[in-house]
C-alpha cells in the first residue's frame, strides 16, 4: 500500500462546454459526483481538459465549481498552462484561494528551453506557490521533455510534490519510479494510460489515464488490485481499458480523440460532446458509431 501523501488515481477530467463554448456547470458536478463515488480525483485544465483553450475567467469558474462539489472528499489538482508568467501567477493566487489542492504545471512552449530554463521556471514556480507543485511532462504537446537529472533536482525542492509523466519511453518511467520510491515526499504519476499496469508493477505512485473519464471505478480497481499483489486483476482490467480507449483514440488525432471521448461520456449522461476552438466536433455519423460502441461497454 502506497503510504505516500499524493497517490492513487487522478484523471484528468474533460471540460465540459455548451454549444456555444460555456463552461457546463451542471456538467462539472456530475463528472465531480462520479470521480467522488470512485474515489478518483480530477485533474483540471490538463490535456485531455484542453487546458490551453479555457479561458481565465472559466478557469477560475472551473476550480471553485470541482473543488465545492468534492467537498475535501477529493483532491483537487489545478493545471496550469500558458507562456505569460505574470498570467500564470495570478491563476496560481485564484486557484489557491479557490481551494485547489495542488498545482499541476506544464512547460511554457512558445519557446524551446534549455534545461537551465526548465530548472529555473518550476523552481520559480514552486518558491511563488502557496499549494504544493507538480512537475508536467509531456512531449507530445510542448515538444520538449524535462530530463531527468532536472526532475531529481527539482525533486529536492520542499514545495515540489510529484511528477505526471506523459512521455512514451519506458526507460525512462523505469529511472524516474526507482529514484521517486526512495522519496516519501515526492511522487511519480505515470500518465501513459496503457502502461498503467506496468508502471504500479515498477513501484509508481498513481495513474493518470483520460480513459478514467468513462470508467473511473475501473482504474480505481485496476490500481487497488496492483497495489494489493493482485497482479492478475491489474493486468486484466489493463487490457480491458485499453480496449475501451481504443473507441476513441484509435485512428484520431489527440484533438479529435477529445470530443470522442466526451460522446462516450454522453451516453452516461455527464456531458455533451462539445470542445473549445480551434477543436471541433466529429461528423454526426462518426459520433453515432461511436456512441454505439460505448453503450456496448460494461464499465464501472
Amino acid at each position: 500500500m502506497d503510504t505516500k501523501k499524493y497517490c492513487g488515481v487522478v484523471v484528468p477530467m474533460v471540460t465540459p462546454v455548451s454549444s456555444e463554448g460555456k463552461l457546463d456547470i451542471a456538467a462539472v458536478e456530475r463528472i465531480i459526483d462520479s470521480f467522488v463515488k470512485n474515489n478518483v480525483s480530477p485533474l483540471l485544465m490538463g490535456t485531455t481538459g484542453e487546458g490551453n483553450s479555457v479561458s481565465q475567467a472559466d478557469a477560475r469558474q472551473l476550480v471553485e465549481t470541482a473543488v465545492k462539489a468534492a467537498s475535501g472528499k477529493v483532491t483537487v489538482y489545478a493545471g496550469l498552462t500558458g507562456n505569460c508568467i505574470a498570467e500564470q501567477r495570478a491563476q496560481v493566487d485564484a486557484f489557491t484561494a479557490l481551494g485547489a489542492d495542488v498545482i499541476v504545471a506544464t512547460l511554457p512552449s512558445y519557446y524551446a528551453l534549455t534545461p537551465e530554463q526548465m530548472e529555473a521556471y518550476y523552481r520559480q514556480l514552486a518558491d511563488y506557490s502557496k499549494v504544493p507543485v507538480m512537475l508536467y511532462n509531456i512531449y507530445a504537446t510542448t515538444h520538449m521533455s524535462i530530463p531527468v537529472d532536472v526532475i531529481k533536482r527539482l525533486a529536492e525542492h520542499p514545495n515540489i510534490v510529484g511528477l505526471k509523466d506523459s512521455e512514451r519511453d519506458l526507460e525512462r518511467m523505469q529511472l524516474c519510479i526507482e529514484f521517486a520510491q526512495h522519496r516519501e515526499d515526492f511522487s511519480y504519476f505515470c500518465g501513459w494510460a496503457a502502461q498503467s499496469f506496468y508502471s504500479l508493477s515498477l513501484g509508481g505512485d498513481g495513474i493518470v489515464p483520460s480513459t478514467g473519464n468513462f470508467t473511473p471505478g475501473m482504474f480505481r480497481k485496476l490500481y487497488e488490485s496492483a497495489i494489493s499483489g493482485d497482479l492478475g486483476t491489474a493486468q486484466q482490467l489493463q487490457v480491458s481499458t485499453n480496449d475501451i480507449a481504443k473507441i476513441y483514440q484509435a485512428g484520431r488525432t489527440l484533438g479529435q480523440s477529445l470530443t470522442a471521448l466526451k460522446v462516450m461520456m454522453q451516453t452516461d449522461g455527464l456531458c455533451s460532446p462539445n470542445v473549445l476552438p480551434p477543436l471541433s466536433r466529429l461528423s454526426e455519423e462518426e459520433e453515432k458509431e461511436i456512441a454505439i460502441k460505448a453503450r456496448g461497454v460494461v464499465h464501472y
